[in-house]
């Protein structure tokens, strides 16, 4: 059996699919996305999705009052060879 993936953004798409595949004679499979499951990699590196059930509020007392805002930590941070 052969296989074809579709991706779509509109939940609305999918039923009509699944009403089609009654009269074509197909079947839907749906999965989630497995990319953002295993994680991917960028230069060798594992990139893995962050938890967000994860409480942070504890970390707000640690960054306020520094005088931070992303663009400071950004290019102190992040710096690339060029």
């Amino acid at each position: 059996m052969k296989e074809v993936t579709v991706k779509y953004k509109s939940s609305k798409t999918l039923e009509a699919l699944k009403e089609l595949g009654k009269y074509l004679g197909f079947s839907i499979s749906e999965k989630a996305d497995s990319k953002r499951k295993e994680g991917f990699h960028i230069n060798g590196v594992t990139m893995i999705p962050g938890d967000e059930s994860i409480d942070i509020s504890e970390l707000h007392e640690v960054f306020t009052g520094k005088g931070l805002n992303a663009t400071q930590l950004r290019s102190s941070g992040w710096q690339r060879k060029r």
